[in-house]
């Protein structure tokens, strides 16, 4: 039997010439099977008969009717894994491991012909300036570190449909505070405003309309934003992420460009957030250059900025309680105990929080994200644990006062040698030396103590190497001249004359 390619130059051929000989030799191949193929005037595969019959016996019979049975029960079940269960379960039927191919073609036979239907796509037509999709996307498998640690994040990643233009912003979650983060710098760096704003169902954007109701509605602050920038909001249909699939898509392409231009980076440690922001801004500008024509079509159909950007912060007022801690989005920080009953403003980003007494800002922190949990600053409860060392060991943020692995393991070491209680008051003299000095001081000198062969030290020790005692200034005597002594050195017969 010939080729499809050797049946389509013999009849070109033959047409052209006529002659069988001239034609078998440019198709390659013999004057009789020329022949009979022009003669017939069908290719290889009309003239070849239908192979109905078998050429050796079946070799997964034995099987197959319980393996059909199981398959419309459940028809996402793998090849591999059902042929394993049945092979051990029916040994009688005589199928070992070499059928194993044979039965995955007869599987995939048989969805083919009885199988469920698969998810069909739609392709869609872009408009230009229309839309800008926004998401976000867990951005830990970058692993980058931050000054030698792990940094978790999010990436709030927005995206133009019809020119795939997109930018990313940093975020801890998907909260209503990184949506208007990310959004606006989104927008600041494209400079215009589409005509939508389309999101997925998460509680940033929209919310149940009531308990156990399937129907969401957008939240009144989400609807605020898109009001400022005059954006139609949109929603997709719940469960169906496929309607957001530009930048779900995009999500994956903007990690595997991340990776790659980190591995040419060469290192996936930053001295500061603010390196790695700067880093993902250059990735970002690199990207979207190729795509400035398209862009340009879409800049050219939207409105412009609105005159000023929204406060990308929420003002929470809360009162110190009497454990010298405030409450902020389900979050527990403590202050100085002086403010016990004081109320405090605390205006909350998506990356930080600042503490005001009234107008005066009292404290900078990282926020923390999750509903519960504390961050707590030793140094403002260490004095009054001083005082009432035996609250510590049932303190209930107890934990947070270990402020590294080498801090518990001298805890351990002192309770050791000195017993729970006068243990438990060395380590809070520790924690009192710490505040007087810095964090990283006292624990390179604790490795050394902490480690083999665990020489002996004592926290008055570690305070006498770290603050030792400034030298006590010399007195001097007040000098008083006596003018007599200096005439006793002058001889007698010399006459002393005073000056009056």
């Amino acid at each position: 039997m010939i080729t499809k390619q050797q049946y389509h130059r013999l009849m070109n051929e033959h047409q052209a010439h006529g002659n069988f000989t001239i034609s078998a030799l440019k198709a390659d191949t013999s004057r009789p099977t020329a022949r009979k193929y022009v003669r017939a005037g069908k290719s290889p595969a009309e003239l070849q008969a239908k192979h109905t019959w078998r050429t050796r016996p079946d070799p997964v019979s034995g099987i197959w009717p319980q393996a059909e049975v199981m398959l419309r029960a459940a028809p996402e079940l793998e090849a591999k894994t059902l042929f394993e269960h049945l092979i051990v379960k029916y040994p009688e039927a005589a199928v070992g491991e070499e059928h194993l191919r044979t039965f995955q073609r007869r599987v995939q036979q048989w969805h083919l012909q009885y199988g469920p239907d698969q998810e069909v796509f739609f392709p869609q037509d872009r408009s230009p300036g229309r839309a800008l999709q926004l998401d976000w996307t867990h951005a830990s498998e970058l692993a980058i570190t931050i000054g030698g640690r792990r940094y978790e994040h999010l990436l709030c990643h927005a995206v133009l449909p019809y020119s795939d233009w997109q930018w990313a912003s940093r975020c801890q979650s998907e909260s209503l505070l990184s949506l208007r983060h990310g959004l606006q710098e989104a927008l600041q760096r494209l400079g215009k405003v589409p005509i939508e704003l389309q999101v997925d169902n998460g509680s940033a954007a929209t919310h149940q309309i009531a308990c156990g109701a399937a129907e969401r509605t957008f939240n009144e602050g989400f609807v605020s934003i898109c009001e400022h920038y005059g954006l139609r909001p949109r929603t997709i249909n719940i469960e169906c992420p496929n309607e957001n699939g530009d930048v779900e898509s995009a999500n994956g392409h903007l990690k595997r460009r991340l990776n790659q231009h980190l591995l040419l980076r060469g290192s996936r440690e930053f001295a500061a957030e603010t390196d790695y922001d700067a880093f993902l801004g250059q990735v970002l500008e690199k990207a979207n250059a190729r795509r400035a024509k398209a862009v340009d079509q879409e800049l050219a159909l939207m409105r412009p900025l609105p005159p000023t950007r929204l406060s990308e912060y929420e003002e929470v007022y809360c009162t110190v309680s009497k454990y010298s801690t405030i409450r902020v989005k389900k979050v527990g920080y403590s202050v100085p105990a002086r403010l016990i009953g004081q109320e405090l403003k605390a205006e909350v980003s998506e990356n930080e929080l600042k503490i005001y007494f009234g107008r005066e800002l009292l404290s900078t922190v990282p926020r923390e994200c999750g509903d519960r949990g504390v961050v707590l600053d030793y140094r403002h409860v260490i004095d009054h644990l001083l005082r009432k060392p035996g609250a510590f060991e049932q303190y209930r943020y107890r934990e947070e006062l270990f402020l590294t692995p080498t801090f518990r393991q001298a805890y351990d070491q002192l309770v050791a040698k000195e017993g729970p209680r006068r243990g438990t008051l060395e380590y809070l003299r520790l924690l009192k030396l710490t505040s007087e000095t810095d964090v990283r001081e006292v624990e390179l000198m604790l490795v050394e103590y902490t480690c083999p062969p665990y020489p002996a030290w004592s926290v008055e020790g570690l305070r006498r190497t770290l603050l030792p005692p400034s030298p006590t200034p010399l007195t001097m005597a007040e000098l008083q001249p006596d003018c007599l002594s200096y005439d006793a050195l002058l001889s007698p017969e010399e006459e002393v004359a005073y000056v009056q």
